[in-house]
């Protein structure tokens, strides 16, 4: 059995566009799956870009982190919970919370979910 090894995505931050997933201002794709090797535990890992405009209203079915590697989100949920997030502040999403992300700018994160790939 060959050793296990690991899979680099140069420029990843500056290079992958994820494609249009909601409203006309919401992007998001995944990059990276365990799912191949774990099918029945995967995670998935990709960039979420949210520019300004409509508000993001999303129910997590699954646990998330998420880093923001740029821009800026005020995120808020169901509780009154709100934050005003930027570069460096990283989240935990637990399953079943109803989190709204907005921007007056726009903000890029980078996440990593218990899901299987493209499921989000």
């Amino acid at each position: 059995m060959a050793p296990a090894t690991f899979t680099h995505y140069p420029s990843a931050q500056t290079t992958f566009q994820p494609p249009l997933i909601a409203n006309e201002n919401a992007f998001l794709g995944d990059i990276a799956t365990s799912e191949p090797l774990d099918p029945t535990a995967p995670i998935s890992a990709g960039f979420y870009r949210l520019e300004k405009g409509t508000p993001l209203v999303y129910e997590y079915t699954y646990h998330e982190m998420k880093i923001i590697v740029d821009g800026e989100f005020e995120i808020s949920d169901e509780t009154g919970k709100k934050v005003h997030a930027k570069k460096g502040d990283v989240f935990y999403f637990e399953k079943g919370s109803k989190i709204t992300f907005t921007t007056e700018t726009f903000g890029l994160g980078f996440y990593v979910g218990q899901r299987k790939k493209d499921t989000a």
